[in-house]
């Protein structure tokens, strides 16, 4: 396989889903992170949007290929990696699951939204929205421990980042967003515990996510005062 290197910031959570699924394939790859307040020019050349992650592919005797936007990057690594399949053979369940990673990324707009209220009112918000996101997995959800029972996949591989951001958050204060959802809370706790998961931030990611939401002012983290 050609040689890998994805592009992104240390709290990028669509960055951790590539990174879960080369993990997860045992795939070598390098991790280059850079600063979103001082985008490289060379970033910039590469990255159409100008956003991460970015996925270089390094093809011997050829110009690199730049791939941009999350779901196209774990398409290409489901498409040219071997090991496991994260994606169900059925083309309707496999269908069913893309669109539950595209539910997943409409919960990490919400818990943006919490982590950047500068009001009660906000912050109600955007707790009302994650909450109700969440109802509908809870009715959604068998017996675990991942989204399709014991087949780990890529909808684990998107909602393990929110969750995540949830652990981060709750080592602070007590929000309790999973507290009433029995079945997600222990989705939450497997995914926090597989290592592809734990692996796919830095060391010091808690840290960091906390601080970008003390530098933002965040309303979530004045319920602790």
């Amino acid at each position: 396989m050609a040689k890998l290197t994805l592009i992104s910031f240390p709290t990028c959570p669509y960055v951790q889903r590539a990174i879960i699924a080369l993990k997860e394939k045992n795939v070598d790859f390098d991790v280059v992170y850079i600063d979103l307040a001082n985008k490289p020019d060379w970033f910039l050349a590469i990255s159409p949007l100008g956003k991460v992650p970015v996925l270089k592919v390094e093809r011997p005797g050829e110009n690199d290929a730049i791939l941009f936007e999350s779901s196209v990057i774990v398409e290409y690594i489901e498409d040219t990696a071997a090991g496991a399949k994260l994606h169900p053979a059925d083309p309707l369940e496999r269908a069913q699951h893309r669109a539950w990673m595209e539910y997943g990324s409409t919960v990490l707009a919400d818990l943006f939204r919490l982590g950047t209220a500068k009001t009660d009112a906000e912050l109600g918000a955007a707790r009302d929205a994650v909450t109700a996101k969440f109802k509908r997995l809870e009715d959604t959800l068998g017996q675990g421990p991942y989204f399709a029972g014991t087949a780990f996949g890529y909808v684990d591989a998107v909602f393990a980042p929110a969750f995540r951001q949830i652990d981060a958050l709750e080592s602070a204060v007590e929000a309790g967003l999973t507290r009433p959802f029995p079945k997600v809370a222990a989705w939450r706790a497997a995914l926090a515990a597989r290592p592809s998961v734990k692996a796919a931030v830095p060391a010091d990611y808690q840290a960091l996510y906390l601080t970008r939401l003390r530098n933002n002012d965040a309303q979530v983290l004045k319920l602790a005062a």
